[in-house]
């Protein structure tokens, strides 16, 4: 079985590599030219990021045409594709997909909408690479990519609101109050329909960072083995803090820091931090 997802899912290049994920590139578009987002360290981001201001670079999806030439490629093989994306809540890349797989509809490809993005869709398309391996079949992985979907929780806290504002990812008179106000923004990926959710806000990022914390402690309890990925933008401080923070509330199997994506990056800016949780043992047990 073959595995493809989308650069949305901040996997290290070690992990495509070593289970040969093919990775469908997002892109960004600056005013001299297009890059995909593998084509740009996050650090090198940033800095061409700040020397837009008060603009930020446009961003796109894959499209079904170049879904299309990627199933193509990999159909000779005689292998099941299994498609994992970037949620349809926040993007059209899953739609592409689909389309993109129309053109081959005799050959076994199977699309899944992992209705999040970043570390969430990073551990769908890890469960789904491990059992491959493994030799599941597909009913087995897509039941449990279903099952770690249910299962993972994706929070992040913001230094600004105007990034998602200038990218037209909430209003305007949201940001410009949070921004008066000075408030930090706690914000979740909600499972129903893969859209982002305002989980609270604190009046300083140790306070939203507090809130983070609580609400996992809330969902996975202090007992619970679980594999935490605290994921930042250009925010190595921030990100540390956290990672100390998850320690002592939580019961961490495993423990990670990773950045996130350009691509995702262009909507929120440097100042981000936060964390994708699942419980360790639906990324364990795939012998």
């Amino acid at each position: 079985m073959k595995i493809v997802t989308d650069s949305a899912a901040d996997l290290p290049s070690d992990e495509v590599k070593t289970l040969g994920i093919q990775v469908a590139p997002l892109r960004i578009h600056f005013p001299d030219g297009e890059l995909s987002s593998d084509q740009i360290s996050p650090d090198q981001f940033y800095t061409r990021l700040k020397e837009m201001e008060p603009d930020i670079p446009k961003t796109s999806q894959p499209s079904s045409g170049e879904f299309s030439r990627l199933y193509k490629n990999m159909i000779p093989d005689g292998e099941e594709i299994l498609s994992i994306h970037i949620s349809s809540g926040l993007s059209g890349t899953v739609e592409a997909a689909r389309l993109g797989a129309l053109d081959h509809q005799n050959s076994k490809i199977t699309i899944v909408d992992s209705l999040t993005l970043s570390g969430g869709q990073r551990f769908q398309v890890l469960a789904a690479a491990r059992g491959a391996k493994s030799g599941w079949g597909m009913s087995e992985i897509l039941e449990r990519i279903k099952q770690v979907q249910a299962a993972t929780e994706v929070v992040y806290t913001l230094e600004t609101l105007s990034y998602l504002s200038r990218g037209g990812r909430i209003g305007r008179v949201q940001a410009l109050a949070g921004s008066l106000l000075k408030l930090k923004p706690v914000i979740s990926v909600d499972k129903r329909d893969g859209k982002y959710n305002t989980l609270g806000k604190g009046r300083t990022l140790g306070k939203s960072m507090d809130v983070i914390c609580e609400h996992f402690t809330k969902v996975y309890g202090r007992e619970m083995p679980v594999w935490v990925t605290v994921l930042h933008g250009q925010f190595q401080t921030q990100a540390d803090s956290l990672t100390k923070m998850l320690r002592e509330k939580l019961n961490v199997a495993r423990m990670e820091i990773l950045r996130i994506s350009p691509v995702l990056g262009v909507h929120t800016g440097p100042g981000i931090v936060g964390a994708a949780v699942v419980p360790a043992h639906l990324m364990q047990d795939f012998g």
